[in-house]
């Protein structure tokens, strides 16, 4: 097969430049999917990575795609010259309208930078049957890659409670990691 002569010097598209979906490509159908359609996509992906590559580079991927995700998702939707509790606020409401979760602050330790925070109704996980482990690693990912837009110092979160273990709220705590 010969290279297409139009896109030799065309670079890898950016996130940015995928999500560019309102200039004409979904006039009739807009901007929402079911959940059902969210999900297939996201454990088909995961399944398949499990398959080829083992549970642990699964999990690695999502937290990175979900980190990657994530610094977008600040960078585009959230205004991050905000302070604090106005920031939160706005996450909040763009996650509630964007139909992510409902996102609620259990506690911010002032003297670390370490956060709980919960999510219900998630979109990853709400609704599963008890699996006995945590599965919202595409979220640990989100969830650090927002933080640690905002925050200016860099953050993992870790997910601590999910559906999928028994609970009806997902709970992350996020903490700074010191490089």
């Amino acid at each position: 097969m010969e290279d297409n002569i139009f896109l030799k010097d065309e670079n890898q598209l950016s996130l940015k430049q995928y999500m560019n979906y309102h200039e004409g490509g979904r006039k009739n159908l807009g901007d929402s999917v079911p959940i059902a359609v969210y999900r297939m996509l996201e454990y088909s992906i995961r399944e398949q990575l499990e398959e080829q590559f083992g549970k642990d580079v699964q999990k690695e991927v999502m937290r990175k795609a979900g980190y990657k995700a994530g610094v977008h998702f600040a960078n585009n939707y959230l205004n991050l010259s905000l302070p604090r509790n106005q920031f939160l606020a706005e996450l909040q409401q763009r996650m509630e309208e964007m139909k992510i979760g409902v996102l609620r602050m259990e506690n911010l330790d002032e003297k670390t930078g370490r956060l709980i925070l919960t999510v219900a109704e998630d979109a990853d996980c709400s609704g599963l049957p008890l699996l006995g482990e945590t599965v919202c690693n595409y979220d640990e990912g989100f969830i650090s890659g927002i933080l640690s837009s905002y925050m200016g110092k860099q953050y993992e979160a870790v997910e601590i409670n999910c559906w999928a273990t028994g609970d009806r709220v997902c709970r992350f705590q996020a903490d700074i990691i010191e490089r």
